[in-house]
């Protein structure tokens, strides 16, 4: 019986664990929300549920423990569907779910990339919520983790993007 009461206690204390280890997802509103009160720069990952890499980019980039630690310190992280249906209100204007023959997209996924609808794709916005860049493809882990760091603290004002990556020392 004791043996049972410590293992239900192990595993209970793992999922505890296993919980924490999350990004902490936010709507894109709530993450303008609270980067207003407090300034962070945002993530947003803009992906679709037919996108095989960004079901892969889920599992391994996104599943790090130093990717979730370093965004859920330094971004407000956003998880947005291309396709979503929800309206999303940005910048004094609706962004609404389209729908053209085929063709189906969210406004906002494609004002964020410009029209050029590739998944999964990475947006930045800077601390007052404009665009700074979005960075289209799968990414992995190493690679993941310099843009993090270079689109963190301004550094992408302060150097080419070459010569941060040449520079950079991982924190691993």
């Amino acid at each position: 019986m004791k043996k049972l009461i410590v293992l239900a206690f192990l595993f209970v204390g793992t999922l505890q664990i296993t919980a924490q280890n999350d990004i902490n997802w936010v709507s894109f509103e709530k993450a303008i929300e609270k980067s207003k009160e407090n300034p962070k720069p945002i993530l947003v990952d803009l992906y679709t549920d037919w996108c095989h890499w960004c079901k892969v980019m889920d599992k391994k980039t996104y599943a790090d423990n130093e990717i979730i630690k370093y965004i859920n310190n330094n971004y407000y992280a956003v998880k947005m569907n291309g396709e979503g249906k929800e309206d999303i209100n940005f910048q004094g204007k609706t962004f609404k779910f389209v729908q053209e023959g085929r063709s189906k997209y969210h406004q906002l996924a494609a004002a964020i990339m410009k029209g050029k609808m590739s998944y999964p794709s990475t947006a930045f916005f800077d601390t007052d919520q404009k665009l700074i860049q979005t960075v289209p493809g799968y990414l992995k882990k190493d690679q993941f983790e310099k843009i993090l760091a270079f689109f963190n603290n301004d550094n992408y004002k302060n150097s080419s993007w070459k010569d941060f990556a040449n520079n950079f020392k991982s924190t691993n």
